[in-house]
């Protein structure tokens, strides 16, 4: 006989998680209902929380439907507030999205609303719809909808996940404005150093040429590698392009990512900033999904799913298992060593008390405000570590191009003879 995973809350307003057989899923409710009890969420107990694994072909095409199909972040948060505010008002949900179809500016959007639309007046739920839109409704987003259609409090888990998805986009935003300073320079010294290579140093090897002088050994391999460059131009393009390519390929690996992953969070500075902005995130998901009263299997696998790195994604994985088994959620994380102290501390004070989703909440708090302080220290730091960088790497391949003119003299006189 079928069985369905539940989350109930009693007559005394207790939440209870278990499992219920039944032969259908209406069955499950009439039987809870018989109870008394207030159903917050049922499923199959099939569904969720052990997936199977995608292949690396499924993965290329889901990375590639979702750059098709995908939209901002902050599309998405303008979207799940006025639909918030409109359900608030007391417009049903499928007038809503039709007036914020047609005030939509993003085109892709505005044929996922359309298709939203369709779908419910055919009879979906809008979690049900949102569901065939991967690239743009996050899983994390569709439970929660789903949760709060159950519910009866769509617009309240609309609101929070608008709050939510605004801080996630505000950490997202900082850490990339730490990042992006490190990346132009790179940028920079490589299009400097390419410049150098393919203009600069065949002007000089030209003039040494007719001074038919023996070069210095820095100076020859530069020209080497110019010489090199220009005659290879194509295949230096041919050769970085698959290896952007390679990478991107192996990222999509189970293995791969977990090793590029694992290598970002050991990365001096960097790591710490990743680490604390992947708590944050973790801590925040699982917090409003406690809120919402989403089963704790559940919150796991959603959890494993926003956070974006495959070290962490690892240890929740076993974490969910060991819960399985019968261990606390706190315990679970303890054994798995990903977790820092302070985020074991406040979930298993939440369990002992009975207010995880508020405590973890205050641990999303704690971490955002680390990530500031990383932030800060990183750019007072980088920007004259990076300076240094430049001037050392730029003043080299100066030094080298120019080595043969500090010992002009000599050139001339050994070119006289």
């Amino acid at each position: 006989m079928p069985a369905f995973q539940y989350t109930i809350k009693d007559a005394k307003g207790q939440r209870t998680e278990g499992v219920i057989k039944a032969t259908t899923m209406d069955e499950a409710v009439d039987k809870l209902s018989r109870e008394g009890s207030t159903i917050i969420t049922i499923k199959s107990a099939s569904e969720g929380a052990f997936k199977g694994n995608l292949s690396l072909f499924d993965k290329l095409m889901l990375a590639f439907y979702k750059w098709k199909t995908g939209v901002s972040l902050k599309t998405i948060v303008f979207f799940t507030r006025q639909l918030s505010t409109m359900i608030s008002a007391g417009l049903t949900i499928e007038k809503s999205i039709q007036d914020l179809e047609k005030e939509e500016k993003n085109k892709k959007f505005r044929r996922v609303l359309h298709k939203l639309s369709d779908d419910i007046k055919k009879g979906f739920s809008l979690s049900e719809s949102m569901e065939q839109h991967p690239g743009v409704f996050q899983p994390l987003f569709v439970s929660l909808v789903k949760a709060g259609e159950i519910s009866g409090t769509l617009h309240t888990i609309l609101s929070q996940l608008a709050d939510y998805y605004e801080k996630m986009e505000d950490t997202r935003t900082k850490v990339g404005s730490a990042l992006a300073y490190p990346v132009f320079i790179i940028v920079f010294l490589i299009l400097v150093g390419w410049g150098m290579f393919v203009f600069l140093i065949p002007m000089f090897a030209k003039v040494y040429a007719n001074f038919n002088a023996d070069l210095p050994t820095p100076t020859l391999i530069a020209i080497a590698i110019s010489d090199w460059i220009r005659g290879n131009v194509l295949l230096a393009v041919a050769a970085t392009i698959a290896t952007v390519i390679g990478f991107f390929v192996i990222g999509l690996t189970d293995k791969g990512r977990y090793v590029f992953d694992k290598i970002l969070l050991k990365i001096p500075v960097v790591g710490s900033l990743m680490t604390n902005s992947i708590m944050s995130k973790f801590a925040r998901t699982f917090s409003i999904l406690m809120t919402a009263g989403v089963p704790i299997m559940e919150v796991l696998e959603l959890s494993e799913n926003v956070v974006q790195n495959a070290v962490v994604e690892a240890a929740i994985r076993r974490s969910r298992i060991m819960v399985k088994e019968g261990y606390s959620v706190a315990g679970a994380f303890r054994k798995t060593g990903a977790f820092p102290s302070t985020l074991l501390q406040l979930t298993a004070t939440g369990e002992e008390t009975g207010d995880m989703d508020k405590l973890l909440s205050k641990a999303a708090d704690f971490y955002e405000k680390l990530v500031d302080s990383v932030i800060e220290r990183l750019t007072s730091l980088i920007e004259p570590f990076l300076i240094i960088i430049m001037a050392v790497v730029v003043g080299s391949l100066v030094i080298v191009v120019y080595l043969p003119v500090f010992d002009l003299g000599q050139a001339m006189s050994q070119g006289l003879k």
